[in-house]
Order: C-alpha cells, then structure tokens, then sequence
C-alpha cells in the first residue's frame, strides 16, 4: 500500500457505466424524486428540534434556519451539478471517488453512513413523541415511559422508534417504485399539517414575543444554526437515486434544488409563527413541540391531535426514505469492494435485500437505546463533512475534467461552492466537544475497517492491474 494507492481516483466513465448497468429499477420521474428529497428532509427536524435550538437562539432562531438553509443551498448547488455528472447511488462518496480518490472517498462514505443511519435513528426517537401525543389526545392512552425512552432518559428501551425503523424495512424491502409512492403521498400530507399550522398560530402571532431577538447574539444564531442544520439533512436523498431515475441527469439536479426551496420555505414559516405564537422559551422542553403549540394557541384538544397525527405519518415517511438513502449509499461501497459483497446484491424485486434487513436491524437497535439529542449532532457533523467535500470535488472535477458533460452547472464558479465550504466549517464550529469526540471515534473505526478490509479488496486493484495487463500486451 502507497500513498498513490491511496489518492487513486476511480474513472468517472467507469462510475456512469456501472450507473448505466445496474440491477436496479429505473423507475423514478422528477415529482417521486422531489417527493423523496421532500420526504427524506421535512421531519424531525421542524417538528421537535426547533423546540432544542429556540431557547438557545431565541427568537434569531428565524435566522438560524436561514443560515443553515444557505449552508444546505451552496452544497445543493454542487450536489447538483455532481448529480448531473455522476448519476450513480453513491451519492457524495462515488463523487469522492471520483475527484480526491480512493481513501477521501472511504472517509466521505463513511460519513455518509454516520448521517444517514444516525439520522434515521434520530427521527424515529422523534416519531415516539408524537405517538404518543396522538395516542393521549386521541383515546387517552400513553406508551409507557419505560418503553418509550432510552436508558439514558429513564427508561429501558424505546419501542416505538425501533417499531417504525422496521415497518419502513418491510416497505423498502417491496420495492422502489412502491416504497416512491408511500413517499409521495406521505409528503403531501406532511406539507398540508404544517401549512394548516401555520395558519392556525398566524393567527396569534404577538410581535412582543420577537423581542429581544437575538438575546445571545451572533454565537446564538450561529450555535442555533448548527443543531437546526440537522432539519436539512435528506435534501441530497435524491442523488442516491441515480440508478433508479429515469433521466437522472436531467431530473436529479432539478429535484435536489426544488426540494430544498420547498423545505426552506416551509421552515421559516413554521418558525416565525411558532415563535410570535408563544415564544422561544415556551417552545423549549417539550416533546412533542408543534402539538404542544397548537394546544396553547387554541386552548383546544383537536388541532394538536390532529398535527401530531400528521407528524407520526410524516416523521414516518422520513425515515422510510433516509434509510434507503443509506442502502443505496452501502450498494456503491459494496460493488467497490470496500464493504462485503452482500450489500451490493440484489434481489428479486430489484432491492438489495440482505443490505436493507442489516441496515435496518442496525438502525432499529440504535433508535432504541440512544437519545435524540446526541443522534442529532452526530448526524449533523457527519453531514457537513459529506457536504464539504462534495464543495471540493466540484471544484476538482472542474479542474480535472472540464470535458465531462453536465446537465447543470454551479453559477459563479469559483465562489459558489467556496461560500458553501466556509459555511460548513463555520457551522462544524459550531457544535459540541462531546459531537466531536464521538466523530472522532467514528472516524478511527471507520480507518480500521478500511485499513484492515477495504484497502486490501477494493476493485480499483483488479482494474488497474487488468488496465496494465492490457498496456502491456498491446
């Protein structure tokens, strides 16, 4: 092993072909593929994290949204232009592999595992809340503490995020253009819940709850921005798809952007008027934060019971759509040979089958003993990474191969995914010594796995030495 081993790029030509080549269905159009950007993105985020960054920012935490969307919408533009280049399931680690070589690669995709399954965990925790919202406004029962929470909250597992992990298994298991639907429909409703509360606490809105507005200043904003960054984590769900859109590099682009102007919108309205509505401390502390809202605006039971309702069926469809965000990203490590061939097979149904089942065992476990407090960090710095190097192979690539066809071009290059590699540092500052701690150990895990196992079987050796054998008979 050498240092040229390391820094070896895989072909983009050999990525499109395998992309080109694939045992997966190409079945997706561009409303399905925005519905899973959507679908992968509008969850826990906006439904319990604003009530963690609120109190922190307070009434700023408007801008917070804004200056993490911004962070979200300078990568998007590069994710973006990648997708349209690379229309492969890897995601950011096959763009990796493509631009900064082999082990950068291995490391972007190991962080893409962190944000993924960590994030899916870190909705379903959020799920548990809402149920039990509904089931208490609704019939009057609660699930247990006991059964509802982590060990570390004082309970002993929490059984409702382990349950919805594993019926979003059993969907992705039926197939693509299936699971598409779930999504797509799932997406819809969660945007009607959240427009329909935005119309109820409008209506209550009290511009005294506005000030002071940014009572910790520029560190709140900009602290509140990094655990709200963890609400725009899915927007790049899309390009995972690239083996299974119909015409990825016409669509993937234009879903990517769309869904995240959708989501941002979305965001800042329900900010505003939650904050106006009742108060950025008010909006600290509680489990289940929109329905807890509704119930203070309007001293009824029925409108809380209806958004946590569509809460449960919306955080629901996040984790459907983050969790095969995550198998797509294991089938592209598995065909490199950097995991085992497992993941990368494919079943029947034209879905990696034993990939699903670990990943979602996996993630199920974890969704149960873990709170989402730490999920939510984790999964952000994890993110940012990804995204950071995504802002660096668009400038690499441009470099390397200004030849290579693009259906979509960053604007302003070179400043465009400059902006959005500062913000990324800017908000990986951000976060606790604790996140970075356990990135760390992520990270050292990650190196010995690939040290140990990927190194030695990456399929970039058989092709380099078939490339030369071939050289050397001509």
């Amino acid at each position: 092993m050498t240092l040229q081993s390391l820094l070896r790029t895989k072909p983009v030509e050999r990525i499109t072909a395998e992309g080109a080549n694939t045992q997966l269905r190409r079945s997706l159009g561009l409303i399905p593929l925005i519905a899973l950007s959507v679908g992968a993105t509008l969850g826990t985020g906006i439904f319990v994290v604003l009530g963690e960054a609120a109190p922190q920012a307070g009434p700023a935490v408007v801008l917070s949204f804004v200056l993490a969307a911004l962070a979200a919408l300078f990568s998007a533009l590069s994710y973006a232009e990648l997708a349209g280049a690379v229309p492969v399931s890897g995601s950011a680690y096959s763009y990796s592999y493509a631009t900064m070589g082999e082990f950068v690669a291995w490391l972007c995709g190991w962080c893409l595992l962190l944000e993924y399954g960590v994030s899916v965990a870190a909705v379903a925790v959020g799920w548990g809340g809402y149920l039990n919202e509904f089931l208490d406004s609704a019939i009057g029962l609660r699930i247990p503490d006991a059964l509802a929470s982590s060990p570390s909250a004082g309970g002993i597992v929490d059984l409702p995020a382990a349950i919805v992990v594993l019926l979003a298994t059993v969907v992705l298991i039926g197939g693509a253009r299936e699971s598409a639907v779930v999504t797509t429909v799932t997406t819809v409703l969660k945007l009607l819940v959240l427009v329909f509360f935005v119309m109820v606490t409008v209506t209550a809105f009290n511009s005294d709850n506005m000030e002071p507005f940014a009572p910790a200043g520029i560190a709140g904003i900009t602290g509140g921005a990094s655990a709200v960054f963890f609400s725009f984590i899915g927007f790049d769900a899309a390009s995972t798809a690239g083996e299974e859109a119909r015409n990825p590099q016409r669509d993937l682009p234009r879903a990517i952007v769309i869904s995240l102007g959708i989501v941002t919108a979305m965001y800042v309205l329900v900010a505003v008027t939650a904050v106006g509505a009742v108060g950025s401390e008010a909006l600290g502390g509680q489990e289940a934060t929109l329905s807890a809202v509704m119930r203070e605006v309007t001293g009824a039971g029925w409108p809380s019971t209806v958004l946590a309702f569509g809460a449960v069926i919306a955080i629901a469809s996040v984790v459907l759509t983050v969790l095969y965000g995550q198998t797509r990203v294991l089938v592209s490590m598995s065909r490199d040979g950097l995991v085992p061939a497992m993941f990368s097979r494919v079943g029947k149904r034209s879905v990696p089958t034993t990939n699903t089942l670990v990943v979602g065992g996996v993630v199920a476990a974890l969704a149960a003993f873990v709170p989402l407090g730490q999920l939510a960090e984790a999964t952000s710095i994890g993110t940012l990474v990804a995204f950071a190097l995504v802002n660096i192979g668009v400038l690499v690539l441009r470099r390397t191969r200004p030849d290579l066809p693009r259906s979509f071009r960053a604007p302003l290059m070179p400043i465009t995914p400059i902006i959005g590699l500062g913000l990324c540092v800017l908000l990986v500052a951000g976060l606790k010594s604790a996140t970075w701690l356990a990135f760390g150990i992520w990270t050292a895990v990650g190196l010995g796995v690939y040290f140990l196992y990927g190194v030695h079987r990456s399929r970039l050796n058989d092709w380099q030495h078939g490339d030369r054998a071939e050289a050397g008979q001509s």
